[in-house]
């Protein structure tokens, strides 16, 4: 005479599964590492609308650039490039110094990159109140704010992640094991003074 148990299925027991299956992802790219490129590829397509707009006010409708009698601060956007670029590279200080283990290099990486982005938006601020002109003024002064207001707004966004970044990281949060919240926010604030760039170049210099 069998009994009860000789019909459950082996395991039965101690190993039911409940809820939705395991996710399975590639091991080379984190979810939010990919979740992150994903939105940086939405960004890239708003900052595209803006320069689509660059485009016919500059190209198509050929307004001057910059439009007379104003003039562009080249000097103080060379200064304000070098400072961005340079926290791209103090960015990437704090993300391998972590992943050696180096919590000190991630501390002062972290500190320097938040120091470095908010002196750009300082200055940035300090000149939109002396350039001379405004938005209302001509399709050129609308269309310098509207890209480089854009940006700021990006560098503004890219700060608060640094500043909890910065905060965790003296805290103690991150390790060779766990650092992908210093990777990610590297990822947002590379791609801030890549951008960054690309506006140099076009309104500044061509």
């Amino acid at each position: 005479m069998s009994t009860h148990a000789e019909h459950l299925p082996q395991g039965h027991d101690s190993h039911e599964h409940h809820g939705p299956p395991t996710p399975h992802y590639s091991s080379r790219v984190a979810p939010p590492v990919l979740g992150m490129f994903l939105f940086i590829g939405t960004e890239i397509m708003l900052f595209g609308s803006f320069f689509t707009a660059y485009f016919f006010v500059r190209v198509v409708h050929g307004t001057p650039w910059p439009t007379p009698p104003f003039h562009l601060p080249k000097f103080v956007a060379l200064v304000n490039t070098s400072i961005l670029v340079t926290s791209s590279f103090t960015m990437h200080w704090a993300d391998t110094s972590i992943k050696k283990g180096n919590r000190a290099g991630l501390c002062a990486g972290m500190t320097l990159t938040f120091l470095l982005g908010l002196t750009f938006l300082l200055t940035q601020i300090i000149e939109y109140h002396r350039i001379g002109f405004n938005t209302s003024d001509t399709s050129f002064a609308a269309t310098f704010f509207g890209l480089t207001g854009l940006h700021g707004v990006h560098v503004f966004v890219g700060l608060t992640i640094l500043l909890v970044m910065t905060i965790r990281a003296f805290r103690g949060h991150f390790s060779p094991e766990h650092h992908h919240g210093i990777e990610i926010g590297g990822i947002y604030w590379h791609f801030v003074d890549v951008m960054w760039i690309v506006v140099y170049v076009t309104v500044y210099l061509l």
